[in-house]
């Protein structure tokens, strides 16, 4: 095979950063309007992540389209799965982040081992595209766990979060000119383009007005920010499949060779990027000393009316009313038969389809979907779902979820 992977010029930075910028906001999106709950929207995405890579790695040749798409849909599957971890697991962001980074150390060990470099420029074979996918994924989940760990350290907005990424790939960018060694610095960028490109995505799709410690933005939406990304990354891919300008075999046959590598200088970038990393870990414990705004806490909801049963529903479509019954009924019934992670699933996507639902139910009959809410927000506690307490009783789940139903049928 020839070379599978574009060549590394400006391009290759700017669409990869539009690539990650559609994860972090298409992702969200997509959470919200399937309405299936986060896990299986991550099932949905793992089932088209397959598809796409049997395609890509089917190919004899780097092609424009078929490899950026993979990318799109690896920057939204990575980000989910970190999401899980985060959302639906309750795993702190450090660990995530410790986690992440252990298996990407794995994977750069294991990958070395068997092919003896760790070069882009040297992806021909089936085995060596194969780690490199793998790589990709495991940056993406990376970059999003540690992208958000920054945030929650720093409470930082994500405008400027935007910085600190930014900054470190140009320091990585004038080190790599000295004389740094060129794989170690382009997976380092690489990585970097993950928490960058996110950062961007909730900068641009944050609300301009929000609750304390929620981010602010633009106030474009994640629909709007996907759209115009996804239009974005069309048009350079159209672009690149034209000129094929970052086709290894064209750049190669246009561009004069780089200076053979010098050791000393190598030696002399990697204490630089040593220092990078001790001078950033300050800057961020610096920060979390600051005072600063952090997430703000959940609070129990309280209804200031009373419904009769199935009042609440009554102007709700039939459809949606049935969609959010079945799944309080299958956690209900987990619970009673003592499956704890079934009921606890079941009440996870119950919240994700509630909330994604808000924006058609609320305007149809705010007083029903207030009381609802209220409702709900008691079910969720039981399941320490959204809330800091650890899960309830069964007993008191099943109480909590028994008048869900009974307010909605």
């Amino acid at each position: 095979m020839l070379n599978k992977v574009p060549e590394v010029t400006i391009w290759f930075w700017v669409i990869k950063i539009l690539c990650t910028t559609v994860g972090e906001s298409f992702a969200d999106w997509i959470n919200m309007k399937l309405g299936v709950g986060l896990v299986n929207t991550a099932w949905i995405f793992t089932a088209v992540f397959v598809v796409v890579l049997v395609v890509q790695l089917r190919l004899k040749r780097y092609v424009p389209f078929p490899y950026w798409l993979t990318v799109v849909v690896v920057s939204v599957t990575g980000t989910l799965y970190t999401d899980i971890l985060t959302d639906h697991l309750n795993v702190p962001l450090w660990i995530s982040t410790a986690v992440f980074s252990v298996l990407l150390a794995v994977v750069f060990g294991v990958w070395w081992l068997r092919e003896r470099t760790l070069s882009i420029h040297s992806v021909n074979t089936l085995p060596r595209e194969s780690f490199y996918w793998l790589t990709v994924l495991v940056t993406f989940a990376l970059g999003t766990a540690t992208g958000d760990w920054t945030l929650e350290l720093t409470g930082w907005s994500p405008g400027v979060s935007v910085l600190l990424p930014l900054g470190l790939i140009a320091a990585i960018a004038l080190l790599r000119k000295f004389g740094a060694n060129p794989v170690l610095s382009f997976w380092l960028a690489y990585i970097l383009t993950r928490p960058l490109g996110a950062n961007i995505g909730d900068w641009l799709g944050s609300p301009k007005v929000a609750q304390p410690g929620e981010p602010t933005g633009l106030a474009l939406g994640t629909f709007t920010t996907s759209l115009i990304f996804l239009g974005l990354i069309l048009a350079t891919v159209i672009y690149l499949t034209v000129t094929r300008s970052d086709v290894t075999e064209t750049y190669d046959a246009t561009h004069t060779p780089q200076i053979t590598a010098d050791p000393k200088r190598e030696r002399i970038a990697l204490a630089g990027f040593a220092l990078l990393a001790v001078a950033t870990g300050g800057l961020l414990v610096w920060a979390h000393s600051r005072p600063h705004v952090g997430p703000a806490p959940e609070e129990d909801a309280t209804s200031t009316v009373q419904l009769a049963p199935g009042q609440a529903v009554k102007k709700f479509p039939a459809t949606k009313v049935d969609a959010l019954k079945a799944l309080a009924t299958t956690s209900l019934r987990d619970a009673r038969s003592g499956n704890a992670t079934g009921a606890h699933a079941a009440a996870q996507s119950l919240r994700d389809l509630w909330d994604a639902d808000q924006a058609s139910l609320q305007p149809l009959d705010n007083t029903g979907w207030t009381f609802l809410d209220a409702q709900m927000d008691q079910v969720l506690k039981t399941f320490g779902i959204d809330h800091s307490n650890p899960p309830m009783s069964p007993a008191r789940q099943e109480a909590e979820l028994s008048t869900l139903l009974t307010d909605m049928r």
